[in-house]
């Protein structure tokens, strides 16, 4: 799985690790994160992601 980076703030959400500060659990794709998903540290949508 490939890393997800937030072209806003920098965060990055790497499915093979997670996030348990966020709540989002080790292996969980990026694609299969909710709609309304947004990053945690800035609050832009999924849309705002680029592929790493």
């Amino acid at each position: 799985m490939k890393k997800w980076v937030c072209s806003v703030c920098g965060y990055e959400y790497d499915p093979e690790t997670g996030d348990a500060e966020h709540d989002l659990p080790a292996g969980v794709s990026f694609d299969d994160l909710p709609e309304d998903f947004v990053c945690p540290l800035c609050g832009v949508g999924k849309d705002m992601f680029e592929e790493q």
